[in-house]
């Protein structure tokens, strides 16, 4: 069993997250979530019990210029707006067998690979100038 990983190409948090995966003999399929075909079925299968603001992409262009305030929205009305503009969506959408999952869930993928990955592991986009370069490290906090 792998992983579907849906991801922005070129994300840098999403390839540090790929890494992990990689390191972990984990397999995973990549496709775009900014092209995908969403319904808004199949979104809001992964976001089944998911706080609001856990669904949304904080640095969407349009969430940090306040074009768009995601506090100001309810849930529903955050999806219609993701369907139409895929940046919204928080990311990585992760398909595991039947499961959806919002989000890099180290625990979840532990639990389901038998693996024991460090929760701990920063998962964010690296700031730092070697990874900006695209030779970043997994690495502890």
């Amino acid at each position: 069993m792998g992983i579907i990983f849906f991801e922005k190409p070129g994300c840098m948090g999403n390839a540090k997250q790929k890494q992990i995966l990689d390191l972990h003999n984990i397999s995973y399929m990549t496709k775009n979530i900014l092209t995908h075909p969403w319904t808004k079925e199949l979104l809001e299968s992964f976001f089944n019990g998911v706080a609001k603001e856990s669904i949304y992409n904080p640095f969407a262009p349009q969430v940090k210029s306040k074009e768009i305030n995601p506090k100001e929205l309810s849930k529903e009305e955050l999806i219609e707006l993701m369907l139409k503009n895929p940046i919204l969506i928080k990311r990585p959408l992760l398909i595991i067998g039947e499961e959806k999952i919002c989000g890099f869930s180290i625990e979840k993928i532990n639990a389901v690979f038998n693996r024991n990955i460090c929760s701990s592991v920063s998962t964010s986009t690296c700031q730092s100038e070697s990874c900006k370069s695209g030779n970043f490290q997994y690495s502890v906090r």
